[in-house]
């Protein structure tokens, strides 16, 4: 009896080591990567900004049996943080009519990936039967991805940058060939890894072409260059966007502007910085340029202390462009903080829906060029009795309702309040704000207004009534 109950338990437990086993087997196997090769890969890296911008082209073979609906990128932890957007193209057409179809990209977790790597799913229009090709195209963007060294330098100094990378690129999948491009912004290159196929011309660095690497190949290069381009990054940015029915859209956006390359060191010299400008403070930037709307108006730029006139604006049909300058150039780690407000036609902005709600369409992200945004929030202010406010976003954006007090307001104002962190210019998309609205509001301020006036009048009636009574007696 003793030996079936020791035969029982064990069969029991193997029966439970194979389920398990089973189970992991089938997790490992759903979450590995389709029967998928890349049989040309090519990467172009912009290095000419402090924005890093990565076009990478890959040519796919599905190699399996089953149809191939997504492909997978992979990206090395050291990328995860800084990395600010993945695009996704399709060319579609013939070479003359060519378009591009923009794919899903989303981030997803894979356990079998070496060393954290952060992998994303690109999702096909059509699946990739056996022996079927496709050709992405794919731009990412790195932000805070430039080191300076020297971390410290003069005013008379240029300023050298680390950046690091792979000669090879991380991919999931076996590569038939590979090449990859790096561009810098001068011929200044103090030095640079060199591995197999290495070759530079100008301000062209070329790594390879690499054949048959196999699935996480990983070759770790440094280049040492030259980047005097400013390093403009906001290291908050406040956007308050005030609906109003009575036909304008008031804008306020409040700065902290840092200059985030090589710290300044020593004296500043102002009179060296102005005699010498080609060699004095090359890094530094002393303007910015602010693409907004066309037709807008009652723009307006000050700090701290008050108004800046150090400002310009030119306006057409299609854009405005306001170049401003700070009080004081800007050099490494310096900081400067302002606010930019200006006015805008609303009827440019605010439509209505087919189902009869009113939306705002209006731009995210930030409107000094070639600048990085460490975090945006954008606050909506809706008119007093919206309802039923929501939001349409091209991307993920962190999301929640306030309420606002202003003049004249008996309920308070809906406030639709997106954040966002690491933004850059590829983030200037549209976005709306659906709301339903009753016309009967728009009479609320002006009773309170014709209220206020007749109490005054009423007030002013009796205070001269008791004034004269005091007199006669």
């Amino acid at each position: 009896m003793a030996a079936e109950l020791r035969i029982g338990i064990t069969a029991l437990m193997l029966a439970l080591v194979l389920s398990i086993s089973s189970q992991f087997l089938l997790v490992t196997a759903s979450s590995s990567p389709q029967d998928l090769q890349i049989l040309n890969a090519e990467r172009r890296i912009d290095l000419t900004s402090h924005i890093i911008r990565v076009f990478l082209t890959l040519k796919i073979e599905n190699t399996g049996e089953a149809p191939a609906a997504e492909v997978l990128l992979a990206f090395p932890p050291t990328e995860v943080d800084r990395l600010a957007l993945v695009k996704a193209l399709v060319p579609a057409g013939k070479q003359k009519k060519k378009t591009y179809l923009p794919l899903d990209v989303k981030p997803t977790e894979l356990p079998n990936a070496p060393n954290g790597a952060k992998i994303f799913i690109i999702t096909l229009h059509n699946p990739l039967s056996k022996g079927e090709t496709a050709t992405l195209e794919v731009l990412y963007v790195l932000t805070h991805s430039l080191e300076p060294f020297p971390a410290e330098i003069s005013q008379s100094e240029s300023q050298l940058v680390y950046y690091r990378d792979s000669a090879l690129i991380l991919s999931p999948y076996y590569i038939k060939q590979q090449t990859t491009f790096l561009k810098t912004p001068s011929n200044k290159v103090e030095s640079f890894t060199r591995v197999e196929s290495t070759n530079r011309a100008g301000t062209d660095l070329k790594y390879g072409p690499y054949s048959d690497r196999a699935p996480y190949s990983f070759s770790p290069i440094i280049v040492h260059f030259e980047n005097n381009n400013p390093f403009a990054v906001v290291e908050e940015l406040v956007r308050e966007v005030e609906i109003s029915h009575w036909g304008s859209l008031q804008i306020t956006e409040h700065y902290k502007l840092v200059h985030a390359g090589a710290r300044h060191k020593g004296v500043f010299s102002r009179v060296e910085y102005q005699s010498r400008p080609s060699f004095s403070g090359v890094s530094s930037f002393k303007n910015l340029l602010a693409r907004l709307p066309p037709r807008v108006h009652s723009v307006y730029y000050r700090d701290e202390i008050g108004n800046i006139s150090s400002s310009h604006l030119r306006t057409d049909y299609q854009k405005s462009e306001l170049e401003i300058e700070p009080r004081y150039p800007l050099f490494g780690g310096w900081k400067a903080t302002f606010v930019i407000g200006y006015v805008l036609p609303l009827q440019d902005f605010l439509f209505e829906s087919p189902d009869g709600r009113r939306y705002l369409n209006f731009t995210f992200g930030c409107p000094l060029a070639d600048t990085v945004v460490d975090k945006l929030t954008i606050k909506v202010v809706l008119p007093e009795g919206s309802k039923d406010p929501s939001v349409v976003t091209p991307f993920p954006v962190e999301q929640r309702l306030e309420t606002k007090y202003s003049y004249l307001d008996v309920v308070g104002r809906t406030v639709a309040v997106l954040e966002k962190k690491n933004i850059v210019p590829e983030h200037n998309s549209p976005f709306q704000v659906y709301y339903n609205f009753n016309p009967m509001f728009m009479l609320a301020e002006p009773l309170m207004l014709a209220i206020a006036f007749f109490l005054c009048f009423v007030a002013s009636v009796a205070y001269i009534h008791v004034d004269l009574s005091l007199r006669k007696s």
